[in-house]
């Protein structure tokens, strides 16, 4: 089974690159895609997919960073996957593809004395190989700690400038989904007339617990 795995860190990200880079690859490739932080490997539609894979199957990414941005726990579930026969494909970074891995780290017996000396090479050829994965794995972590540092810097430049940043003291944002949601909210909820209790509308709106009732006092508000 082929299977390609898609991650964004928030909800409004978009992930069609993603998926568009994965089936030009294989378009067969079953697409598994959540928003989740790519910085624990808790993440429900992932811990699932490791779950169930076996050996012979296979996961897609679009770069390693869609795996993990933390390199010691990256490098514990790529070795498991690994050991256990699961093939991994890195579209951006095809050198940590584990067919490389492989054809360079294992090097077949032969039931002779020699064989001591062997296991010593394939040792010492797996800890290149866990430096090499670890490395990408952290080149990942880096890029995001730069992204948000540069973020940092420029709403501080934008404050020293004099420029406003953010919404104006006083003002609500309005989006389309906020609306959508309180209109559920109040067409359903028992406290403006309707059937469901807060956890039944909570679970028909998909919205978190806190979102909820901000959204169920600012409905309040208007009376």
């Amino acid at each position: 089974m082929v299977y390609g795995y898609c991650r964004v860190s928030r909800a409004k990200q978009k992930v069609q690159r993603q998926i568009d880079n994965i089936k030009a690859y294989n378009p067969d490739a079953v697409i598994i895609a959540e928003a989740f932080t790519g910085t624990k490997m808790d993440r429900p539609k992932w811990s699932n997919l490791y779950r169930k894979v076996k050996c012979n199957d296979t996961i897609i990414f679009d770069e390693v960073s869609r795996m993990s941005r933390d390199a010691e726990e990256g490098f514990k579930v790529y070795k498991e996957l690994y050991e256990r026969g699961v093939n991994l494909i890195f579209l951006k970074e095809s050198t940590l593809n584990t067919e490389n891995f492989r054809k360079t780290t294992q090097i077949a017996m032969t039931d002779t004395d020699v064989d001591l000396i062997l296991e010593g090479v394939n040792k010492y050829l797996m800890k290149l190989a866990e430096n090499q994965i670890k490395s990408a794995f952290e080149t990942a972590q880096h890029e995001v700690d730069f992204l948000h540092k540069r973020t940092s810097e420029g709403v501080q430049r934008a404050i020293a400038e004099g420029k406003r940043v953010g919404i104006e003291k006083g003002r609500k944002l309005v989006t389309k989904k906020s609306i959508e949601k309180k209109e559920i909210i109040r067409k359903h909820c028992r406290d403006f007339g309707g059937s469901l209790n807060d956890n039944e509308c909570m679970v028909m709106t998909g919205l978190s617990r806190n979102t909820y009732y901000k959204y169920k006092r600012e409905l309040k508000g208007q009376g």
